[in-house]
């Protein structure tokens, strides 16, 4: 398993070179079965991220443009009228047959769009006129937004931010992986060589073993008292939901399974609790003034609970 995840890792720094955090951080989110959403600048290669990830695994990836005019009908379906049968007959979205739908540029659309989405992230199926349709397994999204602020962009409600398992950000490059990336790109393009490495039902497969890590009452007494600890925070005025919870455990586990354990430790709470929470946590007024960020919020929290695996604190 570690060396398929290797492989993977291989391909992906095909596109993207120099983020091996960053793609570490993306694998472990599709392992504990996750959405990601990539905030970031335009040009950073968070579509083409996406795009090899897809081929990598070997995924019907499936690709829609957010803008101003989608409608919720292109993500779910939907029921037209057919005159010699004089029955609605469903006319499927973006998402049906999908295993990674790519949503580019998520916070272009409306709100009552992004709303369409909602039950497929969490429920992995659409109801369109009364009636339910499931989606393929695996279902991944994996949605790219520009920063807040730039032109035509909006901040997305909170029940689909809360969808996300994972809010990340790609970066620009360092000087070596820049250069390099000009130099691969002049001859060629590295997406064309991204080779299939497992197959969906593999995924599948380690998935449900990622979900079979142990985790001991000390570690989920642990993701409690963060939690509940964000929530009364006088930095933090909307804190982490129960399903953000849910959401530490899962990465936590997918963690520990990706390095070959099969029990979960403090530490791998601790690395996943930002990149799981930053996006959840809605600061308060004084936070704001004092100019305080979200990972600052997160890290004092974690300084502030005594880690299981040694009795002290971060």
């Amino acid at each position: 398993m570690i060396r398929e995840l290797e492989a993977i890792r291989r391909e992906l720094e095909k596109v993207i070179a120099g983020k091996t955090d960053v793609i570490g951080k993306i694998l472990t989110a599709v392992i504990a079965d996750g959405h990601i959403l990539l905030d970031d600048v335009p040009g950073v290669g968070k579509t083409t991220l996406a795009v090899a990830l897809g081929k990598a695994l070997d995924l019907c990836c499936r690709r829609i443009q957010f803008t101003p005019d989608v409608l919720p009908s292109d993500i779910v379906g939907f029921s037209l009228y057919d005159k010699e049968s004089g029955a609605f007959l469903y006319r499927p979205g973006v998402v049906n047959g999908a295993n990674l739908l790519l949503g580019d540029e998520i916070n272009r659309t409306s709100s009552k769009t992004q709303s369409a989405l909602l039950e497929a992230m969490e429920e992995k199926q659409v109801t369109v006129d009364g009636n339910t349709y499931p989606l393929e397994k695996p279902f991944l999204v994996i949605a790219t937004q520009n920063r807040v602020g730039m032109a035509g962009t909006q901040a997305l409600p909170y029940a689909q931010l809360d969808r996300f398992m994972v809010c990340l950000t790609v970066g620009y490059p360092d000087h070596a992986a820049q250069m390099d990336m000009l130099r691969v790109r002049q001859t060629g393009e590295p997406l064309a060589e991204v080779q299939k490495v497992m197959s969906r039902e593999e995924l599948l497969t380690m998935q449900r073993e990622a979900r079979q890590v142990t985790v001991k009452e000390s570690i989920l007494d642990y993701i409690t008292r963060l939690c509940i600890a964000s929530r009364t925070h006088p930095w933090i005025d909307v804190g982490v939901s129960p399903r953000g919870a849910l959401h530490i455990q899962r990465m936590s586990q997918a963690r520990a399974y990706a390095e070959g354990r099969d029990y979960v430790t403090g530490t791998d709470v601790q690395a996943v609790f930002r990149d799981v929470c930053a996006h959840r946590v809605v600061l308060s007024r004084k936070a704001r003034a004092e100019g305080v960020a979200a990972g600052q919020a997160l890290d004092a929290l974690l300084q502030d609970t005594l880690n299981p695996d040694r009795g002290e604190k971060a």
